[in-house]
């Protein structure tokens, strides 16, 4: 019995062996489509990311290489000669433009660039709301006042990540518009925020001081 038990345990291990080996040749296709494509899959994202890091690269040292031009007209020409690729990269190289056509004097027109990357809805929404405060911040000689106190209000809704910086330019808004009460008001808010940084509460003080107020104790 045991020399019978013996062959029938090997006759059915040689059995399971076949079946196997049939399995494999039959499927092993996909066990070997399934390696290449991990391995393919990491290989482009490897290079994919070795791609943006060379193409990020290569902008920076143009937007340093423009920047180091001697006046604003020539380092507006080099920022316009720069390829800026992904969105947010463009969007970063529109609002260096408008920086220098700013120092230039150009304000309208730098307004113009500004406000056109905050509308621009593929821009990422952070971008969106940097080039809209600096527009904002950039256009007190060709916008209105109260297009002006309008857009910032936007900006200082809670939860927006420039929220107490457009709260700042509207106590200044108040202050333009006479209502200095208004402006100490504001102003006292926001050093009493959770989420003031130290120096905006430096500024703040410095303005209610300098508007004849008392700056609440810490």
């Amino acid at each position: 019995m045991s020399d019978t038990d013996s062959f029938i345990d090997e006759v059915t291990e040689e059995v399971k062996r076949d079946k196997l080996f049939a399995a494999m040749r039959k499927y092993g296709w996909i066990a070997v489509a399934l390696v290449l494509l991990i391995v393919g899959g990491t290989a482009w994202r490897e290079f994919r990311i070795a791609s943006e890091e060379r193409a990020a690269q290569s902008f920076g040292d143009e937007i340093l290489a423009a920047l180091d031009e001697g006046d604003e007209t020539a380092r507006i020409a080099a920022l316009e000669g720069v390829e800026g690729g992904a969105t947010g990269a463009e969007a970063i190289l529109q609002m260096l433009i408008a920086a220098e056509e700013g120092s230039a004097g150009n304000d309208a027109e730098a307004v113009a660039r500004l406000q056109a990357v905050a509308d621009n809805t593929e821009v990422p929404s952070i971008y969106r709301q940097i080039a809209r405060y600096k527009a904002l911040t950039r256009g007190a000689e060709v916008v209105s006042l109260e297009d002006r106190r309008s857009g910032f209000e936007a900006l200082a809704v809670a939860g927006q990540p420039l929220r107490l910086l457009a709260e700042e330019q509207l106590a200044l808004i108040e202050v333009e518009a006479g209502d200095a009460e208004a402006a100490q008001a504001r102003l006292t808010r926001i050093i009493e925020d959770a989420e003031v940084t130290a120096g905006l509460r430096r500024r703040a003080s410095q303005l209610i001081v300098a508007l004849g107020g008392t700056v609440p104790e810490s």
